[in-house]
């Protein structure tokens, strides 16, 4: 367990042990197979959808071998739509809902006598469609709905990001709602053996595990230990957020490349003593009154949550170091932690 984190990742990212490296790129995988996986032509007319059946999903988008078996299918909807005085738009354009990513159980006895659990893999992939990319712009925070506790210094989220996680529409659940229902069936079909729930994301898909790790230890009294392997993500939400998810016992693993621009944003992160959950008095050396109070005013106050694990695109001789593209790609993160070493050693040319 502590490669899930339980003892949050102590003597285990610096120097990188072997093990855990191996683990971080099974679950890339993961998402990997959740792009491979995505209809991505928008002449198709299954654009946004998935383009494999379940049962085939990990072995045609060639993660093979894995003992997962993927038991649902997650979407997700925009909580903006196009304006109305933007006519004549092409269909895919204006889509609301498209597939995410997707639920699995390992069912192979061999990789559970390995894991020591029955672990369950959420992985959701980054952002694709238009009112994706507008929703990730919607960067003020907003309040958790549903939080019992103080409105004020309560947990709060970037605005889009918890759109797309409970929009829904006539004909489409929210990824919320689908969620909480596959992790309802799971709890009471195996909730009596030792059970771990790893929730991996590239970019947009690594905010919305962060979101679906509270929302499902919030909902949840005997919820399974949740875990979250990032890729490349933004920031989510604020100091309580992450207060609160530590509280629940999440274990969060954020894989950074410090040539990324992605995970500098969105908003501002400050220091203000030693008190994490508090939203006041945020301060930082020479920074003027006016601007500090602007932000806060904004609610452009964000924090960083659970462990890094620090790369850098620099690094490798084998990367554009200056293409942003490049250093976002989760081929790129893959990549980085195969060479990673250590803060000495950030990038050994033989083990990639």
């Amino acid at each position: 367990m502590e490669y899930q984190g339980s003892n949050n990742w102590e003597c285990l990212l610096d120097p990188l042990d072997h093990t855990l490296r191996s683990e971080i790129l099974r679950y890339g995988q993961f998402v990997e197979a959740a792009y491979r996986s995505f209809d991505f032509d928008p002449m198709s007319p299954t654009y946004a959808t998935c383009r494999f059946p379940r049962n085939s999903l990990l072995t045609r988008s060639g993660f093979e071998q894995t003992g997962y078996r993927v038991t649902k299918n997650l979407r997700a909807t925009c909580g903006v739509q196009m304006p109305r005085w933007i006519g004549g738009v092409p269909s895919w354009m204006s889509t609301q809902s498209s597939w995410i990513g997707y639920v699995a159980i390992c069912q192979d006895k061999e990789e559970i006598a390995r894991l020591g659990r029955r672990d369950v893999v959420i992985a959701f992939r980054g952002t694709i469609t238009c009112l994706e990319w507008v929703e990730n712009l919607r960067a003020t925070l907003t309040e958790v709905p549903d939080y019992v506790g103080p409105k004020s210094g309560g947990p709060m989220v970037e605005r889009g990001f918890l759109s797309l996680y409970t929009s829904r529409t006539a004909t489409s659940s929210s990824l919320q709602d689908m969620i909480r229902r596959e992790i309802s069936k799971i709890i009471e079909l195996y909730g009596d053996e030792p059970l771990s729930l790893t929730i991996t994301g590239h970019s947009l898909g690594a905010a919305l595990a962060i979101l679906s790790a509270y929302d499902i230890t919030a909902t949840f009294a005997k919820a399974p230990m949740v875990t979250v392997v990032s890729f490349g993500g933004p920031r989510v939400g604020n100091r309580s957020l992450g207060c609160q998810l530590d509280k629940s016992g999440t274990r969060i693993l954020r894989i950074v490349n410090s040539d990324d621009p992605i995970p500098k944003v969105p908003g501002f992160v400050f220091e203000d003593g030693d008190d994490v959950e508090s939203t006041k008095n945020v301060h930082v050396a020479n920074l003027p009154r006016w601007i500090l109070k602007c932000v806060e005013d904004r609610q452009w106050v964000y924090a960083d949550m659970g462990q890094e694990l620090r790369l850098s695109s620099k690094e490798s001789p084998y990367l554009n170091k200056s293409n942003l593209a490049t250093c976002h790609d989760l081929k790129t993160y893959l990549h980085l932690v195969n060479g990673f070493v250590s803060s000495k050693c950030p990038f050994n040319e033989m083990m990639a």
